[in-house]
């Protein structure tokens, strides 16, 4: 007689864990849900129209008068109050400002976690001791010292004082990056220095193409860091030239009147800006799970 492969049997720890599992996801994912939603509500409707999942009269008018595809009568005759995003321009600064961060800041602090992890020189355990206590402040006590040195040395509105204070490093990038190279067999750069390479051409040629999981994972988490950031671009950037996308969503709605807030043009802006990250997400997102095995050492 042939045997029938058995069912799985579901043992109640797996279905509370997967039960767990989907109720958290509904619940962070029915925001991204609702808002896309609004966004394509037509702005007179949006009250009357609140009880389905979907709109009854879906459109893209939201999206055509928040990036100015549309004339000034148009928007207003959508429900909008004339106010624009210029979505281009500050998609072009998130970027500029994104880019500069993540590719700078994590060269930076892979060459300053490896000196931590394998050089030796005096005073290192208590600069690294230093390193992992600024973990402990938070970013809003530094804001105003570094306002007022972007002030004094005249960067204000320009994208090298936006950049400046976290282009270089950031406490948990060394922390993280240095726990990393402590993980990685010494006889490996003895092996390259026997072969007459010296410290730099083991950081560049040995343990920069080890460790591409660990630095695709810190470049990553920087990115989407610098994307989301808020108040410092709008201290420090205000003129449109400079602007990113989150300060510009605040420029948006300060445009619309308090008494009647552009929600549904507002929607559709925030549904823009998030766009980019979730595709970043999407696409590397696999690769960041699997990078965080760590599974190039072995």
């Amino acid at each position: 007689m042939p045997r029938h492969p058995t069912a799985p049997r579901l043992h109640p720890g797996r279905v509370l864990a997967w039960t767990v599992l989907v109720v958290a996801l509904l619940v962070t994912v029915f925001p991204f849900y609702w808002m896309l939603r609004t966004a394509l509500t037509p702005a007179h409707q949006l009250l009357s129209d609140n009880t389905g999942l979907w709109p009854h009269h879906a459109t893209l008018i939201n999206f055509k008068r928040v990036i100015g595809l549309t004339s000034l009568a148009q928007n207003q005759a959508a429900g909008g109050s004339g106010a624009q995003l210029d979505f281009l321009l500050y998609l072009r600064n998130s970027l500029i400002y994104c880019a500069l961060i993540a590719t700078v800041q994590t060269f930076c602090c892979a060459m300053a976690g490896y000196a931590l992890a394998r050089l030796r020189f005096r005073g290192r355990d208590l600069l690294f001791t230093l390193f992992v206590l600024s973990l402990m402040v938070p970013p809003i006590f530094t804001l105003l010292p570094n306002f007022a040195l972007m002030k004094n040395l005249g960067w204000l509105g320009s994208f090298a004082g936006m950049v400046a204070p976290t282009l270089l490093m950031t406490p948990f990038a060394v922390f993280f990056l240095r726990q990393f190279f402590l993980s990685i067999p010494r006889e490996i750069e003895e092996a390259a220095t026997i072969d007459g390479a010296g410290k730099w051409t083991q950081f560049w040629q040995v343990i920069v193409p080890m460790s591409r999981g660990p630095l695709f994972t810190i470049g990553l988490i920087t990115a989407v860091w610098a994307w989301k950031d808020y108040l410092w671009p709008l201290l420090v950037g205000p003129d449109p030239s400079t602007r990113v996308l989150t300060a510009g969503l605040g420029i948006f709605l300060q445009q619309s009147p308090n008494t009647a807030p552009d929600w549904t043009g507002l929607m559709a802006a925030s549904v823009l800006t998030v766009v980019p990250v979730a595709l970043l997400l999407i696409f590397f997102g696999k690769r960041l799970v699997e990078s965080m095995s760590f599974t190039g050492i072995k």
